[in-house]
């Protein structure tokens, strides 16, 4: 069984309100995030790990999505870790498959849900990954550059990032058990040795971050639905 945990407890203070309810292509950012994982073949629950005093808000929008698969909410937690933590206990017993994926990501392909999945199966981890394309310089004070990085080896990582359950339990545990904060969850994986398969994405897939963000994922949702209603062969 493969279950999806949504992360959408965050507070939004870069746009200063809820960016996760914020309007796009006719829904909220977060709905369209969840109808992603709803219709994915391989995905076979939601877990929404959300803000408690957001749980009347996504009911009302469940009840607006005739969504297909079962849901459940989780309370989201101090930091993203704690929030992936929580919405792992939340997941069914029979889930031996969990694919985390940012609520404010909006456009991933159900190809690229299914190639994380099969990596993961394979490897035990695995991320949604893009090469590195622009330069990048390093700056100790943030004015000045001090060197240019190398980035023929650099990659950035996005969601979903997939794994087998028992590997994601045993990542959280240590980096709970050595008070550490890490970023996402392939970085608790790193901690225990645990290789991570990159899976490339090759079609955008941006995270709602800044107000500016919005209208390049209107403009994506928007391409994806003309894709989907243009018949087969009319190029």
């Amino acid at each position: 069984m493969v279950s999806a945990i949504i992360v959408a407890a965050g507070a939004g203070r870069r746009f200063g309100t809820d960016k996760l309810f914020l309007e796009v292509a006719g829904r909220p950012v977060v709905a369209h995030t969840w109808l992603r994982f709803d219709e994915a073949p391989g995905i076979e629950e939601v877990v929404l790990v959300i803000r408690p005093d957001a749980r009347a808000a996504f009911e009302e929008l469940a009840r607006g999505l005739a969504l297909k698969k079962p849901w459940r909410t989780a309370d989201g937690g101090a930091e993203r870790q704690d929030s992936v933590w929580n919405g792992l206990m939340a997941v069914s017993e029979q889930a031996e498959i969990v694919a985390v994926q940012d609520g404010a990501r909006p456009t991933t392909s159900a190809e690229l849900i299914a190639a994380t999945i099969t990596a993961a199966r394979e490897t035990g981890a695995a991320v949604a990954a893009r090469r590195v394309t622009d330069t990048l310089k390093e700056s100790g004070d943030g004015v000045l550059i001090d060197r240019t990085v190398d980035r023929s080896r650099l990659w950035a990582v996005q969601t979903p990032q997939v794994f087998r359950r028992a590997v994601l339990v045993r990542a959280l545990e240590e980096v709970r058990r050595a008070g550490l904060l890490v970023t996402d969850d392939t970085a608790a994986c790193e901690r225990i040795g645990q290789p991570v398969r990159l899976v490339e994405s090759h079609e955008p897939n941006p995270k709602v971050t800044y107000p500016g963000d919005l209208p390049i994922v209107e403009m994506l949702l928007a391409q994806g639905r003309a894709n989907a209603i243009r018949p087969p062969g009319s190029g």
